[in-house]
This record gives C-alpha cells, sequence and structure tokens, in this order.
C-alpha cells in the first residue's frame, strides 16, 4: 500500500503541470484573435445593401402564396439558391475560378520550406 501512495505523490507535479499549460492555453486563445491566413477586409456596407435585396425578396415571398415547383426550379437556375439568386456568385469558390488557387498542403509545404532555409 505504500508504494501505491507513493506513487501517486509522484503524480502532483505532472498535474501542476498540465493544469498550467491548459489555463495558459485558455487565456492565449482569448486574449489573442484568430487569424485569417491571405484574407481581405471585406467593405461591411456591400453586405447590407445585399443583405437588404434579399430581405426584401424575402419578404416579398412570404406574403404571396407558396411558389409552384416549375417556377422554384426556374428561380433557383438563376443563381446559387432561389432568394440570393446570382449575389456574390462571383466570390464563391468554384473548380472554374479555383485552378490557381494554393492547396493548405502547398502553403504549409512553401511555410516549411522557408523555415527550414529550403528554397
Amino acid at each position: 500500500m505504500k508504494n501505491i501512495g507513493f506513487d501517486l505523490s509522484m503524480l502532483r507535479p505532472v498535474r501542476f503541470v498540465i493544469v498550467a499549460f491548459t489555463c495558459a492555453l485558455l487565456i492565449f486563445s482569448n486574449a489573442l484573435p484568430a487569424a485569417a491566413i491571405g484574407s481581405q477586409k471585406s467593405n461591411p456596407e456591400d453586405a447590407t445593401t445585399q443583405l437588404l435585396g434579399t430581405q426584401k425578396e424575402t419578404d416579398k415571398l412570404s406574403t404571396e402564396a407558396p411558389p409552384g415547383l416549375e417556377e422554384t426550379q426556374q428561380r433557383a437556375n438563376e443563381g446559387l439558391n432561389e432568394i440570393q439568386g446570382a449575389a456574390d456568385i462571383e466570390k464563391m469558390k468554384r473548380p472554374e475560378n479555383s485552378q490557381t488557387a494554393t492547396t493548405v498542403e502547398d502553403e504549409v509545404k512553401n511555410l516549411l520550406n522557408k523555415v527550414t532555409g529550403n528554397q
């Protein structure tokens, strides 16, 4: 029995280190904002204008009788979906407009090459 008590007392420093590491991780994750890799800042007014148009379309559809299947399919085929239409379709990532995009794997390889000094 003495051995079990002795072994458990040896784990106290390990528990302390785990708790300290967890507390430090929580503090730093709350203190530092998330970093978006390669993102550009957007203009909030553009989004407001698009949202108002979408809201007007939603209000108009909610006051009318539900549209039929043909009308719904026709409106959905005009853009991304029935309500949103073609708003922001040029910003949406698709295979057609992503041919020159770099993958996360490529970005990590480039970063590792920079860190290790291999060009």
